[in-house]
């Protein structure tokens, strides 16, 4: 009852697309080639459209939607039924999330997005250059009603009811680099910016020699990714974070937590997870309709997590 009492009281966001197109361009980590994208404005309810531009017809548009999903080894890959796809979707995705933009389209002249810095910061960076504009249209989302898991060996995937937006993972290497971290994060205002954009990639230099070995990762070096080798890690840099590793992990899976269409609200929790059981898992919740409520969305909504725990903090 509280809920519904907080979203009559506060107001109903609107929906955002950008205000101007925009391009960049870059390698794309696996094939090595330089690829083009651009973002440009879309109308309200369209959500989030790729589309191939080097490809003749009307097959060339895919929409970013967990059962366009086709592949989730290394990257998310999404396709049409045409055959048309588009791979290594999720940093952008994450962006489009972080910013929320809710309609966008996505032109590219290639079959896999440029890899940049490894991390979502680029992306960001173009949306905040191109401008968001509201549009005449209610912001909606989708709030978790009730518990709904993929557990598979050593790795979880989970969503549960909450108010606001929040993300837990638990990651755990065999690699005194990385070992064992855990990080939460409560998304509002300008947390994904400043908490998780900056995150890059990261691999180890046995598998990195392996996929160039096998026609992967060709564009992949360490100014777009963090390289650990038995010694250590390779950059000469170092980390942007204590933890860049486990936050890059929740980077991921906001991008792909993002292929739902809507915002969610609820926590989601990962330990071990990755592309595919991230994509399971919403697979998983669509499967229940008894799991998932579509609602309008409001500033309490993003606000929720801080206020939870506010609250948890007060009465410790």
């Amino acid at each position: 009852m509280t809920n519904i009492k907080n979203q009559k009281a506060s107001k109903v966001l609107r929906q955002k697309t950008l205000k101007t197109a925009i391009n960049c361009s870059g390698i794309a980590l696996h094939s090595g080639e330089k690829v083009s994208i651009t973002l440009k404005p879309a109308p309200a309810d369209s959500g989030i459209i790729f589309k191939r531009i080097d490809i003749a017809g009307g097959g060339a548009e895919i929409k970013a939607t967990y059962d366009n999903v086709v592949e989730t080894t290394l990257c998310t890959k999404i396709g049409n039924s045409d055959g048309v796809t588009i791979a290594t979707i999720e940093h952008l995705m994450a962006a489009i999330s972080g910013c929320a933009i809710d309609n966008l389209l996505i032109e590219i002249n290639g079959p896999e997005m440029p890899v940049m810095d490894g991390s979502a910061a680029p992306f960001v960076f173009l949306i905040e250059c191109a401008g968001t504009l509201e549009q005449d249209a209610p912001r909606k989302a989708i709030r978790i009603e009730k518990n709904v898991s993929i557990d598979e060996k050593d790795r979880f995937a989970g969503f549960q009811p909450c108010k606001g937006s929040i993300l837990d993972f638990t990651i755990d290497f065999d690699n005194p680099a990385i070992a064992r971290q855990e990080h939460s994060v409560h998304m509002g205002r300008g947390v994904f910016k400043d908490e998780l954009s900056r995150a890059r990639t990261f691999g180890f230099l046995h598998e990195v020699e392996y996929m160039r070995a096998n026609g992967l990762a060709r564009g992949g070096s360490l100014d777009n990714a963090v390289v650990v080798s038995a010694d250590g890690i390779m950059n000469e840099e170092g980390l942007r974070f204590e933890n860049e590793f486990v936050r890059h992990k929740i980077l991921d899976a906001v991008g792909d937590l993002a292929l739902a269409g809507l915002p969610i609200i609820g926590r989601y929790t990962g330990i071990c997870s990755g592309h595919y059981l991230n994509n399971q898992l919403l697979h998983a919740l669509m499967a229940d309709q008894d799991a998932w409520s579509i609602v309008p969305m409001t500033q309490d909504d993003l606000d929720g997590a801080y206020v939870e725990q506010r609250n948890a903090a007060k009465s410790a």
